[in-house]
C-alpha cells in the first residue's frame, strides 16, 4: 500500500519552505525546559558528590591519624608491658634475695650461738677437769681448811647454819677422812655426770651452763563454762577479713588479726569490746595470734614467711622470727618461758629460742602444716595430708601419727592435756583421747561446713563443749561427753566464720568472719 505524497506548502504562505508538523514547536519548548532542569539537578548532584568526596577525604585523613595514634599507643603499651615484666622479675629477684639474706642471717646467728655454746661447754668441761685433778687435803680439825679451798664460801655457809647442824658437821669432820685419790675419783665421776647433763641439755636446745627451764605459772580456768546464748557486741573491726582471735589469760584482753596486717587488742568491759591498742609492723596477712601465759607478749604468724613478736603496750614488733620459706600458718608459745613453735606451708615445724631470736630446731613434717599445739614434752601438728603428727620436743623423732578424714584445719589441746580437738575439711570435729591415742568422738551437724583451710575450732576451758564456726555464719556447740549438738547460734555473721575463742573464765565467746566482723557472745 502506497502513501500519498506529502502536501507542499507554497512559498508565500506562513511557514513555507519547511515541512513541520502541527505540534512540533510546543514539544521542543518542553524538552528544553526539562533538559535545563536535569542539567541543574546534575550540577547539584555534582556539588553534593564533591562535598561527599571532601568528607570522605576528611574521614580518611582522620582514620589515618587515629590509626597512627593507635599504632603508637600499641607500641607504647608493648614497651610498658616489657617494662612491667622486667620490674616483676626484679621484684621476684629482690624478694628471693631478701629471703635468702634472712635465711643466711638466721643460719649465721645459729652458727654463732652454737659456737658460743660449744665454747661455754668446753670452758665448763675444762674447769671441771682442772677441779678433778686438784688434790684436796682435808684436815681433821673442822675449823682449819687446807689451801684455802672455798674457805670464804664455807665460812658463810657454816655461819648461817643452826648450832645443832654445826655440832653434827663437827662429828662428820672427826670421822676418818678419805685419801686424795678417793676424792679425785669422786670428782672424776662428778665430771662425767655433769658432762652428761650438759650434753642432754644441749640436745634439748637449751643454753649450756644456763639457768634451768623456767615454766610459766598455770593459767586458772573455770570449773564450769557457760553456754553463749546471744550476741552482746558486733564490730567491723578490720579493713578486710579477720583470720584469728585469741583471749589473754586474764579473760579481759582479746587479740584479733586480719588480712589487713594489723592486730587489734580489745578490752572486754561490761559486755562490750573497747579498743585498747593496735599492733603494727606485720609483713603480711595475719594467720594466727597467741598470748604467752603471762599475757605480756603476743605472737603472730604471717604470710610473709615469718612469725613476729610484740610486747603488749608497744605498737611496733620487737622481734621477727624468719627462716621459713613459705607462708607461716601457726605460731604458739610453749609452756616454758622464751620458747615458741611455728608451722608453715614449707612442710617444716620450727622451735624458737625467743630470748636470742634464733631457731633451735627444725622438724621436717612431710606435708603442709595448718596448725600446731604444744604440751609439756610434745608438739602436735595438723596437716594437709589428713594426718595429725606427734613430735617429742626432747628428741628429733615422730612418736605417733593419727590419720583423719579430710585436711586438718585446726587443733585445740584441753587444759589438762589429755584430749585433743581437731577440725577438718570433711566437715567434722574429732576428739582424740591422748591417753589411749584413739578418736573418742566425732561431731557432725546438718548445715555445718568448714569455710576455709584455716577454720578454727576450740574446747571450752572446762573441756565440756566443742565450739566451731560454719561457712554460713552460724556457730555450733557440741557436748564433748555425749557428742550431742547442744546449740547453734545465728544472727550477726553474714560470711563464713574463720575462728572462735572461748575465754578462760568461761563467760564469753568471740567469733570472727571473712566479712570483717568481730562478735562478742554471752
Amino acid at each position: 500500500m502506497s502513501l500519498p505524497p506529502p502536501t507542499r506548502v507554497p512559498d508565500g504562505l506562513p511557514g513555507g519552505g519547511e515541512e513541520r508538523s502541527p505540534g512540533h514547536l510546543g514539544i521542543g519548548a518542553g524538552g528544553a525546559a526539562r533538559l535545563a532542569a536535569l542539567e541543574a539537578s546534575a550540577a547539584q548532584l555534582k556539588e553534593a558528590r564533591a562535598g561527599l568526596a571532601e568528607q570522605v577525604e576528611a574521614w580518611q585523613a582522620l582514620n589515618a591519624a587515629q590509626l597512627a595514634t593507635y599504632d603508637k599507643l600499641r607500641k607504647h603499651a608493648g614497651l610498658q608491658e616489657v617494662a612491667l615484666r622486667r620490674l616483676e622479675e626484679e621484684a621476684r629477684d629482690l624478694l628471693e634475695k631478701l629471703v635468702q639474706r634472712k635465711a643466711r642471717a638466721a643460719a649465721e646467728r645459729n652458727v654463732r650461738n652454737e659456737c658460743r655454746e660449744r665454747v661455754k661447754q668446753a670452758r665448763v668441761s675444762q674447769e671441771l677437769k682442772k677441779a678433778a685433778k686438784r688434790t684436796v687435803s682435808i684436815s681433821e680439825n673442822p675449823n682449819v681448811l687446807c689451801d684455802g679451798v672455798m674457805e670464804g664460801a664455807e665460812t658463810v655457809a657454816l655461819a648461817t647454819q643452826p648450832e645443832s647442824l654445826e655440832s653434827e658437821a663437827c662429828e662428820k669432820w672427826k670421822r676418818p677422812f678419805r685419801s686424795a685419790s678417793a676424792t679425785s675419783l669422786t670428782l672424776s665421776r662428778c665430771v662425767d655426770v655433769v658432762k652428761g647433763l650438759l650434753d642432754f641439755k644441749k640436745r634439748r636446745g637449751h643454753s649450756v651452763g644456763g639457768a634451768p627451764e623456767q615454766r610459766y605459772q598455770s593459767i586458772p580456768v573455770c570449773m564450769a563454762a557457760r553456754l553463749p546464748t546471744r550476741a552482746q557486741d558486733v564490730l567491723d573491726a578490720h579493713l578486710s577479713e579477720v583470720n584469728a582471735v585469741r583471749f589473754g589469760p586474764n579473760s579481759s584482753l582479746l587479740a584479733t588479726g586480719g588480712a589487713d596486717r594489723l592486730i587489734h587488742l580489745w578490752n572486754v568491759v561490761g559486755g562490750r569490746l573497747e579498743a585498747n591498742q593496735t599492733l603494727e609492723g606485720a609483713g603480711g596477712s595475719i594467720t594466727s595470734v597467741d598470748f604467752d601465759p603471762s599475757g605480756s607478749q603476743v605472737l603472730a604468724a604471717t604470710y610473709n614467711q615469718a612469725a613476729q613478736l610484740w610486747k603488749v603496750g608497744e605498737a611496733q614488733s620487737k622481734e621477727t622470727l624468719s627462716g621459713h620459706t613459705d607462708k607461716v600458718t601457726a605460731a604458739k608459745f610453749k609452756l616454758t618461758r622464751h620458747q615458741a613453735v611455728t608451722g608453715s606451708r614449707d612442710r617444716t615445724v620450727k622451735e624458737w629460742d625467743l630470748g636470742r631470736a634464733y631457731c633451735s630446731r627444725t622438724i621436717n613434717v612431710l606435708s603442709y602444716c595448718n596448725d600446731v599445739v604444744c604440751g609439756d614434752h610434745v608438739i602436735i601438728s595438723g596437716h594437709n595430708d589428713q594426718k595429725i603428727r606427734f613430735w617429742d620436743s626432747r628428741g628429733p623423732r615422730c612418736t605417733q601419727v593419727i590419720p583423719v578424714q579430710g585436711r586438718v584445719t585446726s587443733l585445740s589441746l584441753s587444759h589438762d592435756q589429755l584430749h585433743l580437738l581437731s577440725c577438718s575439711r570433711d566437715d567434722t570435729l574429732k576428739v582424740i583421747d591422748l591417753r589411749v591415742s584413739n578418736i573418742r568422738q566425732v561431731f557432725r551437724a546438718d548445715g555445718f561446713k568448714c569455710g576455709s583451710d584455716w577454720t578454727k575450732a576450740v574446747f571450752s576451758p572446762d573441756r565440756s563443749y566443742a565450739l566451731a564456726g560454719s561457712w554460713d555464719g552460724a556457730l555450733y556447740i557440741w557436748e564433748v561427753d555425749t557428742g550431742k549438738l547442744e546449740s547453734s547460734l545465728r544472727g550477726p555473721h553474714c560470711a563464713a566464720v574463720n575462728a572462735v575463742a572461748w575465754c578462760y573464765s568461761g563467760s564469753h565467746v568471740v567469733s570472727v568472719d571473712q566479712g570483717r566482723k568481730v562478735v562478742l557472745w554471752h
